[in-house]
């Protein structure tokens, strides 16, 4: 009886370090082999290592614990696709160890955050976060900056330059990296259908792009406008102010400063662009993210009715002539000869020139925007070149767009 229970259990003991070997194999090992062989066949020949600065943010990052309220991991769903961009591959994370890919999305995704936001955008934020989104629940981190968002310690720089990284090796991968990684995945033909932007997040603000002017007709005048005022005050109101005058609480670190709503019209075109593509080389980022109501919603609150658009002055005659050719000897190179900012030199520009056809800037602000540049922009004052008569003239040939 003893040498049968000696025997049974020494039977139990082998099973049961066999099962635990086994299972550490088929749970572990074998999974991680195929991961690495994965990561291998997807991943492109060369790709990017962190910068010491990168690896330092890194640090910071997990220290602060960013990683409980941002995910970096965008699933294979059509709506983290179209939120965020393409979903996370495994080659994409072979150097993070260990991993920060999060546990709950309390705040957006930074799988592709890379680009999206400009860096003034993420000093602000970092250093008052519901100055920029109102309704953020992220803390503030103000001792990484030296009294103001626009004086980031190192360490503001080093959590930038990690933060900029996210995403950036996808980016570059280009089309060939896209290439070889759909040939490794059967999953990618689900999401490419589903992403609009395939290497980069569909909040990157682009110079050109397509975008939707579609009027939705909801219940009631009343419905819409109140529908647009509350869009306006959940993601707008922190940089733009509540009046709409570019004074919002987050306005003091950006540069450029956001646009003063009130000082022009702009047609509803123009906002539709905006809304659904950014403005490149601002903190401006697209909100393509956002329902296609809410962004029609948007548009129709900001953009003028047109009985109440502003009635431009008569020009005199002599001072419309000497506009023109001020306008066409300074001004056509970038803003174009009929003013649609298509000028000669507009492609090399990082920010687009402004087109008047679509905004329609008080006499006020052109003459200060001449006068004084516009800081943060390709824009510089011209009072070394041009007499105020000059100015007068020219913004007054703006102001009419009368270009010939």
């Amino acid at each position: 009886m003893n040498r049968f229970l000696r025997t049974s259990y020494l039977v139990a003991c082998v099973a049961g370090v066999g099962f635990f070997v086994l299972s550490v194999l088929i749970l572990g090992v074998w999974p991680g082999r195929v991961l690495e062989e994965e990561t291998r066949r997807m991943s492109p020949e060369h790709p990017l290592k962190l910068t010491a600065s990168e690896q330092r943010g890194r640090a910071i990052y997990s220290k602060e614990g960013c990683a409980y309220c941002h995910t970096q991991q965008i699933r294979f769903l059509k709506s983290d696709v179209i939120r965020f961009g393409a979903p996370t591959l495994a080659w994409e994370t072979q150097f993070d160890y260990p991993h920060l890919w999060g546990t709950r999305r309390i705040g957006p995704d930074l799988s592709r955050e890379g680009g999206v936001h400009s860096p003034d955008w993420h000093f602000s934020h970092l250093y008052s976060p519901r100055s920029i989104v109102p309704e953020s629940v992220m803390p503030a981190y103000p001792t990484m900056f030296n009294g103001a968002p626009d004086r980031p310690t190192q360490e503001a720089r080093d959590v930038l330059a990690y933060i900029e990284s996210l995403g950036r090796a996808r980016e570059l991968a280009g089309p060939e990296g896209e290439a070889r990684m759909q040939a490794a995945s059967h999953q990618m033909d689900d999401m490419q259908v589903a992403s609009p932007v395939l290497n980069a997040s569909p909040a990157k603000a682009r110079r050109t792009g397509t975008y939707s002017v579609i009027r939705y007709h909801l219940i009631g005048q009343t419905t819409h406008a109140d529908r647009g005022l509350n869009v306006y005050n959940r993601h707008c109101a922190g940089c733009h102010g509540s009046k709409r005058e570019g004074d919002g609480p987050g306005a003091k670190g950006l540069l450029p400063r956001p646009a003063n709503l009130t000082e022009h019209d702009y047609s509803r075109e123009r906002f539709s662009f905006v809304l659904w593509n950014g403005v490149a080389g601002t903190a401006m980022p697209a909100w393509r993210d956002l329902s296609k109501e809410d962004l029609d919603a948007l548009a129709d609150f900001l953009a003028p009715a047109p009985s109440t658009r502003r009635v431009r002055p008569p020009g005199v005659p002599r001072m419309m002539e000497l506009g023109r050719s001020v306008y066409a000897a300074h001004c056509a190179q970038c803003h174009g000869v009929s003013g649609e900012g298509d000028g000669s030199a507009a492609r090399e520009l990082a920010m687009l020139p402004s087109n008047f056809h679509d905004i329609a800037p008080v006499n006020s602000a052109i003459l200060r925007a001449i006068r004084n540049g516009v800081e943060g922009t390709p824009m510089a004052p011209w009072t070394a070149k041009l007499t105020d008569a000059e100015i007068i003239a020219v913004a007054l040939v703006i102001e009419r767009r009368e270009w010939e």
